[in-house]
Order: structure tokens, then sequence, then C-alpha cells
């Protein structure tokens, strides 16, 4: 993968492949509606079919007005960004939205590149290089990547935060005390978005003896825009029950091609919520399409795999996530689901166990924006 492609040669070598990954998901299924029954439990048929292949797609999860907000809210963040890694003004010269956060809060990279391929970022996960091409045109340097902080940022993300019925989907899947890792708002500009490796997410239980097929949590995305094979998430079912493959490995084994012949495309329409076993081997490609590609990411942990643990990805390793820490990063969902109740009166909040009693000193106000969500992500978990 040490050859730099034209942008349109990466997109040919693309094509055949995103149209029978396609097929393969189409044949998989493993997507509909969010079920639940009259006490806000999660169908067990998408539960089954979760630990079965280690994700899923929501369908309409998001109503259009939600999706028509959240993408406003992006787009108006992306226009004040900074102009580069690093800078602290934007395309007009005024202050960038968000650097006041204590944690910077934009990712750059270079367009259509692979930064962390085959390198020791990240403990190593992305442990072989994607294909890279170079852009077409008069590309700039650098293209956002990720922005991170929704909850700071704008309303509208921490509003989605507190969806109830994607709570419900978080309880299913890790119990009624889970918690919170981190968010991230990927970016996929057209013919310009950069790839993730394939990586698994996990990077502290793959030898304990508590290890299970669940044991690193899991990760949602909405989808803000209609997605297809060339510019979305690509999972490699099952692999969630298998520990920690050797990726590489496995590139080789495919003629040295990133191009895993199991894998499949989660292609979406807006509105659309994935959810992905943290432990599920996942990538995104280099986006050479036409198609821009804003997905809305955030992942819930089991309590007790998180307790006692040390930060690995995003903190200090002489961090320990004891109950304080978790508590006080946990109570931003109690505040999500209020901040929902006051902009949705119709729908009926989700009730988070862990803060059940605690609602009274959770509800979304200035005041609250200051003690809880003012720089929440300096106490990201993860694991």
């Amino acid at each position: 993968m040490a050859d730099l492609l034209t942008a349109t040669d990466y997109q040919r070598r693309m094509e055949s492949y995103a149209n029978e990954g396609k097929k393969r998901a189409q044949r998989f299924g493993n997507r509909g509606p969010i079920l639940v029954d009259e006490n806000g439990i999660l169908h067990s048929d998408i539960v089954r079919a979760y630990w079965e292949h280690g994700f899923y797609v929501f369908s309409n999860a998001l109503s259009s007005a939600e999706v028509g907000e959240l993408k406003s809210d992006v787009m108006s963040v992306l226009e004040h960004a900074p102009v580069g890694p690093g800078q602290i003004v934007d395309a007009y010269g005024e202050p960038a939205v968000g650097i006041e956060m204590k944690r910077y809060p934009y990712h750059f990279v270079k367009p259509l590149s692979d930064p962390v391929g085959g390198t020791e970022n990240s403990e190593g996960r992305h442990m072989s290089k994607m294909a890279e091409a170079s852009p077409r045109g008069d590309a700039p340097e650098y293209v956002i990547q990720i922005i991170a902080g929704m909850c700071q940022l704008f309303e509208s993300g921490l509003r989605v935060y507190g969806h109830p019925y994607l709570l419900a989907v978080a309880e299913a899947i890790n119990g009624p005390d889970f918690v919170p890792y981190n968010d991230a708002i990927f970016v996929k500009q057209p013919g310009l978005g950069g790839s993730v490796a394939w990586h698994q997410d996990g990077v502290t239980h793959w030898n304990s003896p508590d290890w299970d097929e669940g044991i690193h949590g899991v990760n949602f995305q909405a989808q803000l825009n209609r997605t297809s094979p060339m510019n979305c998430l690509w999972v490699v079912p099952g692999t969630h029950k298998l520990g920690r493959v050797d990726i590489k490995a496995m590139v080789e084994a495919n003629d040295g091609s990133d191009q895993l012949p199991d894998a499949i495309p989660l292609y979406c329409e807006p509105g659309d919520v994935t959810i992905v076993n943290r432990q599920t081997l996942h990538c995104s490609f280099a986006n050479t399409s036409d198609d821009f590609r804003i997905s809305v990411s955030w992942g819930m942990h089991r309590r007790a795999a998180v307790f006692g643990q040390h930060g690995h990805l995003l903190q200090p390793k002489e961090v320990v996530y004891d109950d304080e820490f978790i508590d006080r990063r946990a109570s931003v969902i109690q505040v999500a689901i209020d901040a929902r109740r006051q902009y949705c009166p119709d729908e009926t909040p989700f009730e988070y166990l862990p803060f059940k009693h605690l609602q009274d000193q959770y509800r979304w106000s200035p005041e609250t924006f200051d003690r809880v969500i003012r720089d929440y992500n300096t106490r990201d978990i993860g694991i």
C-alpha cells in the first residue's frame, strides 16, 4: 500500500469492491427499525442479531427534523472551524468555534490519506496501512476528519445523546448501569475525506480472564447524509467473538489489499443509526465519491468493565476510573435526558438507573451547563 494512487484510480479500484460489498450487505440484512416493548425494552430478536453478528443498522431512528438540526449545527461548526491544525481562527479571521475548550476539538488529516494505519497511534490498534490517493484539483493541505465535544458545541448534539430508544439499546447491550465512552463527529468531505484503517476499538481487556464478546462496549453512529459503500463504515461480521485479530496477517493473506473479502458496508439513509460492537473489525475508506458524509458517533461501556481500569486511549495512564470519575462523566447522560425532555415534551424520557434518584440535580439549565457539560470530554472514558 505504499504507492499513492490518483483519486480516479482509487475510485475505480473501489467501485467493484463496493458493489460486491453492497450485495453481501443486502443478503446479510441485520437492519430495521428500533423495536421496544411497552416497558421500553429492546426487542429480543434485535439483541440476538446484534450479539450474533456484532452490529445492527436502525432505520429511521432519528426524525428528519432532528437530522436537519444536527446537520445545520455541524455545518455551522465546520464553517467557523479553525483553518488548519492547531489554528485558532476561522476562514473569516474570527476566533474559531470551540477553541475555548480545554481539549482542542478538531482532528485534521491530509486529504484521502491514512495517517494512523501501521503506526503505534491509539495503542497500535490500526495494524495495517490503507491505500491512499492524491486528491483532485486544488485541495487544501488538511481537512477536518473529527470534531469532538458535541454535547458542548451545540444543544442538538446533547439532545441526541439523550435519545430514549438509543439509550434503551445501550441498556439492552451493556446493562442498566452503562456508562459513556466518548463522542466524535466524523466528517468525510467529497473527494477529500481520509480513511480510518481497519481496527478493533478495545485495548484493555484482550487478555483479561473476564474477556467476552461484549467487554469493550458498543459504538453508535447517527448518519446525517445518505451514505454509500464508497464512503460509509465497513465491518467484518462476527469478528467481535474472535479476540484480538491479526489485521496485518489478514491483509497479507488478501494479497496485501485492504479490501477484505468478508466485509460489508453499513450504507444508510439520513436518520439511520448504526451500532457496532467495539470489538468488531471495522474501517472506512478514503472518500473519493461526490457524496458528503457526516456521522455523529458516541459509545457506551459496561460499568463493570470500566471500574478500576486505568486511562489508555483517552486519559493519562495514571488516571484510574473510580466511582467519582465514572459518575461525573455519566452525569452528562442525565443532563442530556432532561435537555431532550424539555425540547420534546411529548416524548417519554429514558429512565437512567444510576441517576434515578438524582434527576433534580441534573436538570438542563445554564448553571448545569457550566457545572456538568463544560469540558465534559476531558473526562472521556476509554478501555
